[in-house]
């Protein structure tokens, strides 16, 4: 099973950069999007996903134009859950999960807190929220991937500077301490464990040419359970792809 996630910004503005030629390149089983911005009658271009074998489900926010996620997948699910219960997470369209015989995969878009206070006391509300919600989950679903735009990077390893942003939400010490407990209490970073290496970002800002210097920061993930741990097959992250200002993550599962 391959699972791709991606932040496509946008998925009207993804479309028009080729997305759909992209998508049958890669060829993935099942792919989480987040910030989707869109409603599925405002893509028209469902039918090509529909031909090419996909089924889609859409969890948009109530706000247009804003946040949202999805899943693509050429494998019918069981279930699907639109949302994790809580009212302040479910109206931004935050969380969507597709249940299958033998694997649950959740795409996620955590909050961002750059844009102040008050979205960053939302943020670490939402952690919380979230971390006690999966405890719950994994019980009932102990193999499960989360895959999506986390917002965080989890060490000095995955952001390019880490001393000039030290204060930056997405890498403020509260933020890395609950990764670092996500990951101690057993989900596996699915790329870190199969490749320890710097330089290997997710993100880029759009400004002063940060994607071309690989100036960027790691904060698009593949989370997996620890009953997939002797599952997986391949990690890796897909730089070439540039529909957005994140590039996609992939993840095989056997």
């Amino acid at each position: 099973m391959k699972i791709v996630t991606y932040n496509v910004n946008g998925i009207r503005a993804a479309l028009k950069k080729d997305w759909l030629g992209w998508l049958k390149a890669v060829n993935p089983d099942i792919v989480c999007l987040q910030e989707i911005k869109a409603t599925v009658d405002q893509v028209p271009e469902v039918l090509y996903l529909e031909q090419m074998g996909y089924e889609h489900y859409w969890y948009p926010a109530q706000k247009k134009g804003y946040s949202g996620t999805a899943i693509f997948t050429k494998i019918t699910p069981n279930h699907i859950e639109y949302g994790c219960g809580h009212e302040d997470y479910d109206f931004e369209g935050r969380i969507i999960r597709a249940d299958f015989d033998n694997i649950s995969v959740m795409s996620t878009y955590f909050p961002s807190g750059t844009t102040g206070d008050v979205r960053q006391e939302f943020k670490y509300r939402f952690l919380d929220d979230f971390k006690a919600y999966t405890d719950n989950l994994i019980v009932e679903k102990p193999k499960l991937v989360i895959s999506g735009d986390f917002n965080i990077c989890h060490r000095a390893i995955d952001i390019h500077n880490p001393k000039s942003n030290a204060n930056t939400s997405g890498f403020l010490p509260a933020e890395r301490e609950w990764m670092e407990n996500f990951v101690q209490s057993g989900f596996i970073d699915t790329f870190r464990h199969v490749n320890p290496d710097p330089h290997h970002y997710t993100w880029w800002s759009y400004r002063a040419g940060s994607r071309a210097k690989n100036l960027g920061w790691r904060i698009d993930y593949n989370m997996a359970s620890p009953a997939l741990l002797d599952h997986i097959s391949y990690a890796g992250i897909l730089p070439d792809a540039v529909h957005s200002d994140h590039c996609p993550v992939i993840l095989e599962v056997t």
